[in-house]
């Protein structure tokens, strides 16, 4: 029953896996991490840590130990783990007055640490991390990453993900991928984030791209009412990783969902409650919208690159 449990939250929960995404409200400045790259011809690649799940999840090293990190897109601000900052002692942590919301409620006051993280190829000098309670994101049995990478690091490296050899590479801004079929998709800012456009059965929303949620739309009850799909068809309850913690949410089926040229077919949409407080964004667009393809995130230019359009059938 364990074994069953575990593949299941570490698989993301596929349909309604909201992964990582949660958002800090701060009121003081946050210094930006020194990233610097290593010498090398190429960026390395870093494999994808669990091969049963979707999330980008990948080996760092901190303070002389290796953990894994997840490459969230949709968090604002770096994170480590409370228990992991116990676990290794690390001192010189700050009061810092910031909370931090996760989709679906649970807000979090917390402290921070200035931490040196090594990952493929990248060193980052002085990184601020909140230091949050992550619960299951964090736990062994759940996702096992005590380190969230923000968008405070994706600002200063381009993301490149390919999702057939289930592996991402951190680049130096700017640097020519190495595919040449990639095309730019309509994307803006909303802060340091990137949010699209989706058509739901023809009915358009916007959407954050979040590579910290493993599915491929999720929708707040507001915006999932505005575009039809709480108009009485079937729907089953789902389950979510969520910052501290475990959130129910209810699952509906799009018969279409359009996302950088992309037309998916009878796609899950996880549906996440409202809640006071967060300003939360009216969908994430997760990494189930590169299923089968290659991107490449550039978010401290406000572009993302994905290879050509395919037409999915999810049923």
């Amino acid at each position: 029953m364990g074994t069953r449990r575990s593949f299941l939250i570490r698989a993301g929960l596929v349909a309604a896996g909201l992964g990582g995404a949660w958002w800090l409200r701060e009121h003081v400045i946050w210094p930006a991490p020194d990233v610097r790259f290593m010498a090398y011809a190429d960026p390395p690649w870093l494999r994808f840590a669990d091969d049963r799940a979707r999330a980008p999840i990948v080996a760092a090293s901190l303070a002389g130990r290796s953990v894994m990190a997840l490459v969230d897109s949709g968090a604002q601000y770096s994170v480590i783990d409370r228990a992991l900052v116990a676990e290794l002692n690390l001192g010189d942590t700050f009061s810092i007055p910031f909370l931090a919301y996760g989709v679906g409620g649970g807000s979090q006051v917390g402290r921070g640490v200035s931490v040196d993280v090594a990952v493929g190829g990248v060193a980052l000098q002085g990184l601020r991390t909140a230091i949050l309670d992550l619960g299951p994101l964090a736990a062994a049995e759940g996702l096992s990453t005590p380190l969230i990478l923000g968008q405070d690091v994706l600002q200063r490296a381009d993301l490149w993900l390919d999702l057939p050899g289930r592996r991402l590479a951190f680049a130096s801004p700017g640097a020519p991928p190495p595919w040449a079929d990639l095309r730019p998709a309509v994307v803006r800012r909303r802060g340091d984030a990137l949010v699209s456009d989706v058509s739901i059965e023809g009915a358009v929303t916007t959407a954050l791209v979040d590579t910290g949620s493993t599915s491929l739309l999720a929708l707040s009850a507001a915006a999932a009412s505005e575009v039809g799909l709480l108009d009485g068809r079937e729907a089953r309850e789902g389950s979510s990783l969520v910052l501290g913690g475990m959130i129910r949410s209810q699952v509906v089926t799009a018969r279409t969902v359009t996302f950088a040229d992309a037309l998916f077919r009878d796609v899950e949409v996880a549906i996440y409650p409202e809640v006071a407080g967060g300003a939360y964004p009216n969908g994430l667009i997760g990494m189930g919208a590169f299923r089968g393809r290659r991107a490449v995130l550039r978010l401290g230019a406000g572009e993302l690159l994905v290879s050509r359009a395919m037409d999915v059938d999810l049923g």
